[in-house]
């Protein structure tokens, strides 16, 4: 089956071995009807946390994006294989499910699968404003609140920085009144950096999310040390290349120093490369598969490649 997804240096933390990743893939394989047993693997070594900046809170460093993979309507059977996604995610120590009023019904799906498995608790629901205008803006979120099922968003973001100024009033409004804990802006393109930059030196944020891969490194050279300058915490999408660097390594031997940080597959090395850099503080590679979330999660456990170890990765997928 073809995969195609929408730091500091090395911790001290063990690397799990493959047999230990074999378990929590075949607790996960189950996940449908034995939750349990899954969870007892998987606590085999429980997913990283990094914190929040601004407050300290400790986030776990892999989640997941609904950008396509969540647009699935009422479709009954993608709706399972969703909630399996998001058993796998929370079972390994994970919470970030990230969307957007923009991403089709992904809000409405996230926010009833959350309900049906009575998982509010487990999350931390990110998702944005994406229109012009003060009243518009309010209107949306509220909408955005009602889709998900949550009387509180935990991270409400800008997206792509539309009428930025306008929302970002609006946002500090919103977190002053407790419906939003925290408060961000996010753009998925690099030509966008300087404006991202822009509102990092002269605002006070709580997260930016920008796009980041191997392949795909120029948030490297001012947006991830600026970001860590300002005390603002780091969400990466697109750490697959959009799904194109994922798709170019396909039949490529995974390097033999990918199993030195405890990687099995090219998807784990590639979050594991964007993990390595210390200003990150979580990742959201988008799946709509279980086995491709079990694959996900287990870069969220173990050690990361150092400055060397990365240049590495960089050229492998170059």
């Amino acid at each position: 089956m073809k995969r195609i997804d929408r730091a500091h240096s090395i911790f001290d933390t063990p690397t799990p071995g493959r047999r230990a990743f074999l378990r929590v893939a075949a607790g996960a394989a189950l996940c449908m009807g034995t939750d349990a047993s899954f969870a007892t693997d998987a606590a085999i070594e429980p997913m990283h946390k990094r914190p929040i900046p601004s407050t300290g809170e400790a986030l776990p460093i892999v989640g997941c994006g609904t950008w396509r993979t969540f647009d699935v309507g009422d479709d009954p059977a993608r709706r399972r294989e969703l909630a399996a996604v998001l058993r796998v995610l929370f079972a390994a120590g994970g919470s970030v499910i990230d969307s957007s009023p923009m991403y089709g019904s992904s809000e409405a799906v996230a926010g009833a699968l959350l309900t049906e498995m009575n998982a509010r608790d487990k999350a931390f629901i990110a998702t944005k404003v994406w229109t012009e205008g003060r009243d518009e803006g309010i209107a949306q979120m509220r909408q955005s609140m009602q889709r998900l099922a949550a009387p509180r968003i935990d991270l409400m973001q800008i997206h792509n920085l539309l009428d930025w100024r306008t929302q970002l009033a609006t946002l500090r409004d919103w977190k002053a009144a407790g419906r939003v804990r925290y408060i961000g802006v996010t753009h998925y393109t690099s030509s966008a950096f300087p404006q991202v930059e822009a509102v990092l030196r002269s605002e006070r944020i709580d997260f930016v999310q920008i796009n980041y891969a191997a392949n795909d490194r120029d948030a490297e050279a001012r947006l991830l040390p600026l970001a860590a300058e300002r005390g603002v915490a780091v969400i990466v999408n697109q750490p697959f290349g959009g799904g194109s660097l994922l798709a170019s390594l396909r039949g490529k031997p995974l390097p033999a120093f990918a199993g030195d940080i405890g990687c099995a597959s090219w998807a784990q090395l590639l979050l594991k490369f964007v993990l390595g850099n210390a200003a990150v503080t979580c990742v959201i590679p988008g799946t709509g598969r279980r086995e491709y979330m079990i694959d996900n999660v287990h870069a969220g456990m173990g050690v990361y490649p150092d400055a060397a170890l990365r240049r590495r990765i960089a050229q492998a997928v170059a």
